[in-house]
């Protein structure tokens, strides 16, 4: 087999998901065994960031937020099969995902940026903090200034019933929400 052969490789990206509760030594651990992998199965870390802790689109395992680390490498693609065998085995891993990005990559010709492919301590606020800021940051927040409507509160007439943009305020059907129209209650057909 030809030596240039041998050298070539694949490019991949993985994202990862770790639980929104996880704290940073633990995080810390299953960076380094990412890290690794890769290195062990001849590989090379290419670019790695965080991305913070984010709404996932479906709950997995009671968790609604996870913290999303994405890497992008080189390598074979056992290291692929390896890499997710080792996140498989880590308890605060929910869910992870890794995509082929290039078919062909020569392994010396790639050139990396130490401070890309460095994992960074995951310094994560409190859930509350980062709601709260994150509101403040969209202006959502109650400061006490403006209309009663900017500030979230119900506008009311001046009869105290709850006002709508179009008038007044519908009142529900006297049988309830699930009260039948009075045709169908008396038994009449309605009209076509």
């Amino acid at each position: 087999m030809p030596e240039a052969q041998i050298l070539k490789s694949k490019e991949y990206e993985t994202i990862y998901i770790l639980r929104s509760d996880v704290d940073a030594d633990t995080a810390d651990k299953v960076q380094g065994r990412v890290a690794e992998v890769v290195g062990r199965d001849n590989g090379k870390l290419v670019k790695v960031e965080s991305w913070g802790r984010r709404k996932l689109a479906y709950p997995v395992g009671k968790q609604k937020k996870g913290v999303y680390i994405y890497v992008k490498y080189v390598g074979r693609g056992g290291l692929v099969q390896e890499l997710e065998r080792n996140l498989k085995l880590q308890d605060s891993v929910l869910k992870f995902q890794t995509v082929l990005t290039s078919a062909e990559v020569d392994v010396q010709s790639v050139t990396v940026d130490p401070e890309e492919i460095k994992f960074q301590r995951l310094e994560l606020p409190a859930e509350e903090e980062e709601k709260e800021s994150r509101e403040k940051a969209l202006g959502l927040v109650d400061f006490g200034d403006g209309p009663r409507s900017m500030r979230g509160e119900r506008a009311e007439d001046e009869y105290g019933e709850a006002a709508e943009a179009g008038g007044e305020a519908a009142a529900p059907p006297a049988g309830g929400e699930d009260a039948e129209p009075a045709a169908a209650k008396e038994g009449g057909e309605g009209e076509a």
